[in-house]
């Protein structure tokens, strides 16, 4: 037991290394690695901004001849092919390693198991599964992109105390507090997309990027469903191009060309999708594994009812809009049982109630893959 506990420890230490890059690693997950010798880290490495170097490398190199005989804790199987850089299975066996702790296997069929095998093969003892669940949770978009071939759809709602989420004809609704939004902005620094529909970017002109002070870079690649291309350009999303903020404009099949070429001229991709499902698939190809749905109302009830929801962020506010108020899709009471609570945070004057997609269930209709 003692033994245990202080490979969860620094288990746990390796799992909040690896949300420094959350969002920003490309097509590869965030991962965190220790390198620990005689009970001090020595070596201390995550997922570099784009995704290369990866975890393990990078500790190995601030290892240096401290890493042989050591522990190496790390979040995920390390890799054991050869992709753009060396397997890191094989710089962990190089290093001198003796033994590897792993938060979760890597359902990659590149991997799946390999990683774990040579490290086995090269005499190096392995032990898997240490805060599993923990290290999935921080690893849950990649991981499901990987199992489901789809991002995880991350319905973010701010619902009033009325069950509202705006009021008809006034645009932009502040119904949350700053602290609530700020925590908004921080999801949106840890995701690769956010969604939204075209009558949200003409009802409320809406950037939608990371705001937070130092964290601008971090916005996420803005994607908006607008079958006849009706996105201004003079909108803000449009005018935000030239500052490095990506935007994708998805089109129907009847969308005039025109609109279409001078969107591209703008700085826009514009895409054609067959339905959600369709473009879910094309965003996951495209390396994306995390993405956040904002709105509106029709949106997001279009995702839920498709069954397309992995996990569900519902802010509560006491503010009541009453009269011409939206109705929200879904409130803490009609929240699908298909649905697990998974946390409660308070937020200034605002609650936060984290849901996550139990695994096999099914939400109207849909069964959810599992890996």
């Amino acid at each position: 037991m003692p033994g245990r506990r202080i490979d969860d420890r620094y288990m746990a230490a390796a799992i909040r290394l690896s949300r420094w890059h959350l969002g920003l690693t490309g097509s590869n997950p965030s991962v965190g690695c220790l390198i620990v010798r005689d009970g001090v880290i020595v070596g201390r490495g995550v997922t570099a901004k784009s995704g290369r170097p990866h975890a393990e490398t990078q500790a190995l190199a601030e290892a240096g001849a401290l890493a042989s005989g050591a522990t190496a804790y790390v979040t995920l199987e390390p890799c054991s092919h050869h992709g753009k850089t060396p397997p890191c299975a094989d710089a962990l066996i190089a290093s001198g390693i003796a033994r590897v702790v792993v938060g979760c296997p890597d359902p990659d069929p590149r991997v799946s198991g390999r990683g774990i095998a040579m490290l086995n093969a090269a005499g190096i003892e392995v032990d898997v599964d240490v805060l599993r669940e923990e290290a999935e949770s921080e690893l849950q978009a990649y991981l499901n992109r990987q199992r489901r071939k789809t991002p995880q759809v991350i319905l973010k709602l701010a619902v009033s105390a009325d069950g509202m989420v705006g009021r008809k004809g006034e645009g932009q609704l502040a119904i949350t507090g700053p602290q609530a939004r700020a925590q908004s902005h921080i999801l949106r620094a840890e995701s690769d997309a956010i969604l939204v529909g075209i009558g949200t970017v003409l009802a409320d002109d809406p950037e939608l990027s990371c705001r937070l002070p130092g964290m601008q870079s971090r916005s996420p690649l803005r994607i908006v469903l607008d079958r006849d291309l009706a996105l201004p350009l003079s909108s803000r999303l449009v005018q935000t191009i030239a500052d490095g903020f990506g935007l994708l404009v998805v089109a129907g099949p009847r969308a005039d060309a025109a609109r279409k070429e001078a969107l591209v001229a703008a700085g826009a991709e514009v895409l054609e999708a067959g339905g959600l499902d369709a473009l879910l698939r094309a965003l996951a190809e495209r390396g994306i594994s995390s993405l956040i749905v904002e709105g509106g109302a029709g949106v997001a009830s279009r995702f839920l009812d498709e069954g397309l929801v992995d996990r569900i962020m519902l802010f509560q506010s006491d503010i009541v809009v009453g009269t011409d108020g939206i109705p929200a899709p879904i409130t803490e009471q009609t929240v699908p049982e298909a649905y697990r609570l998974t946390s409660r945070h308070v937020y200034g004057k605002d609650r936060c109630l984290d849901y996550i997609r139990t695994s096999g269930s099914e939400i109207a209709g849909v069964p959810a893959q599992s890996g």
